[in-house]
């Protein structure tokens, strides 16, 4: 993964840390989780942010391994 330097505004640094210390993320990577929910929700206006967060958790979730196929009867 490349990186970049980016100004960014310092309120938005200072929601980032404290958000990111709840969630037990960095600060710049709480920054780019809020970057990928926009890009999703711009991307996806007519989707409801719980669905997109959901979407999101379920990636996750198959990324890890955690996920079973369903069975239908």
């Amino acid at each position: 993964m490349s990186t970049a330097s980016v100004r960014l505004d310092q309120e938005l640094v200072e929601k980032a840390t404290i958000m990111a210390k709840a969630m037990n993320r960095s600060t710049p990577k709480q920054i780019e989780h809020w970057a990928k929910i926009g890009e999703m929700m711009e991307d996806n206006p007519d989707l409801p942010y719980e669905f997109v967060r959901q979407a999101i958790i379920a990636k996750a979730e198959l990324d890890a391994g955690k996920l079973e196929p369903y069975e239908f009867d």
